[in-house]
């Protein structure tokens, strides 16, 4: 075995010893994880006239919205 082809074989080694690290590091489940409890995105914030009055949150826009509530 020549100069060339121990470090062929050498740097061959390195990039499948990599791939299998990086696929390994980035498919597997994590055990530590919980579960998440689900969030409501609707929160009753005060009453108008019977009905609730109730603000949406939307996690991927910056306001709020409201609406009134009324199956009372």
């Amino acid at each position: 075995m020549n100069r060339v082809s121990y470090y062929r074989a050498v740097l061959l080694g390195a990039i499948l010893a990599t791939t299998f690290l990086t696929f390994y590091y980035t498919f597997r489940e994590d055990s530590n994880s919980k579960p998440q409890k689900p969030q409501s995105n609707f929160e009753v914030v005060d009453t108008y006239k019977g009905c609730d009055v109730v603000r949406y949150d939307n996690p991927n826009l910056a306001n709020y919205q409201y609406f009134l509530d009324c199956r009372k």
